[in-house]
């Protein structure tokens, strides 16, 4: 299928949902593919199953502080420059995209890198939601790694990680961005068609595209069972923003902890959600009722805007909701990657596989 400027919409509701409160502002995305679909550059989707077993896919995303990023946009050459140097260092060309994380602007940022480069966009990615860390990625979680991957930011400086482990790539990662303007263009060594589907999450924009028309096609304000048909999902809560706490200092650099209580309407419980860069957990009445990593979202009651760990704020009538975590993170080998004793919170996974 081609994305066409009709679809952006349904599009960017879609992967803000699956960011589960992070994962960046999507809207910054939405218009960068927009200008790039007047153009006339309709972005080819193809599913993974189509491709060559020999293509070579590059995952590609915005990494760092994704605030920044709609401080300081592209200049439209970061992308190809990260690419450009892990094709130099495999001595690979790349046939195709891929995103490395479906939830938020990552979501949509990647088709545009497909529109500037002329290759195909494949309808996979490496998280099945919004993700903080490069070392929870599919590829780690399965053992493939992370390296060798390449960073470019927006000042031209170009950084490629040729070894190492996981988590000294992310660290290494978080501080090039840290010290050179908040965000870079992010890519990873090109990956073959053939080994995509042990590796990476399938058919994640055209999910996110049909949840985002679905959810879309309920207009504002819906009924509570209406929006769990539509999310396919449940609605944990619906009620006002009672607090919101913020922890400093108890996370790691890069990362805000915090919890956001809530009244629900219908019974007058409290549901409490720790949150990191993502929603977490849910508690109701001090019991866990949803976990990571199933996704956990915030609606805004009226309008269906998904809001953001960073933007929820006291007074806000929300729906608390929850849909299924991607088959390929309820496989007993990877569910350690995003249990909740993965972020530091002492709970056992809830309701997941």
């Amino acid at each position: 299928m081609r994305i066409t400027a009709g679809d952006v919409p349904a599009l960017e509701r879609g992967a803000a949902l699956l960011g589960s409160g992070g994962g960046g502002d999507t809207a910054t995305a939405a218009v960068l593919l927009r200008r790039q679909l007047e153009r006339g550059h309709e972005p080819l989707v193809r599913p993974v199953a189509d491709l060559p077993p020999a293509a070579r896919v590059v995952p590609v995303g915005v990494v760092g502080a994704t605030a920044a990023f709609t401080e300081k946009l592209p200049g439209g050459d970061e992308f190809a420059a990260a690419v450009a140097a892990v094709e130099r260092w495999t001595g690979e060309r790349a046939d195709a995209v891929m995103s490395i994380e479906i939830g938020g602007l990552n979501g949509l940022m990647p088709l545009v890198v497909a529109g500037e480069l002329g290759l195909s966009y494949v309808d996979a990615d490496l998280s099945g939601r919004g993700l903080p860390r490069l070392d929870q990625l599919a590829v780690a979680a399965t053992g493939r790694g992370i390296a060798p991957a390449a960073l470019a930011e927006p000042g031209g400086q170009v950084m490629l990680l040729a070894a190492g482990s996981d988590a000294m790539v992310e660290r290494g990662a978080r501080a090039f961005v840290a010290s050179s303007g908040g965000w870079a263009a992010f890519a990873l060594a090109p990956v073959p068609a053939g080994e995509l589907a042990a590796c990476s999450v399938p058919g994640t924009t055209s999910a996110a595209l049909a949840l985002g028309r679905r959810v879309l096609a309920l207009g504002e304000s819906p009924p509570r069972a209406a929006l769990a048909a539509a999310l396919r999902g449940s609605v944990l809560a619906r009620g006002r923003v009672l607090e919101v706490a913020r922890h400093v200092g108890r996370s790691s650099p890069g990362f805000g902890r915090g919890s956001v209580t809530l009244a629900d309407h219908d019974d007058g419980s409290l549901l409490r959600l720790e949150m990191e860069n993502e929603y977490l957990l849910a508690l109701r009445d001090g019991a866990p009722a949803a976990s990571t990593p199933d996704v956990l979202s915030v609606l805004d009651h009226r309008t269906g805007i998904p809001v953001t760990c960073d933007a929820i704020r006291t007074g806000v009538e929300v729906d608390v909701v929850r849909l299924a975590a991607a088959p390929f993170w309820t496989d007993p080998r990877r569910l350690p990657v995003l249990q909740p004793r993965a972020y530091g919170i002492d709970c056992d996974p809830v309701g997941v596989g």
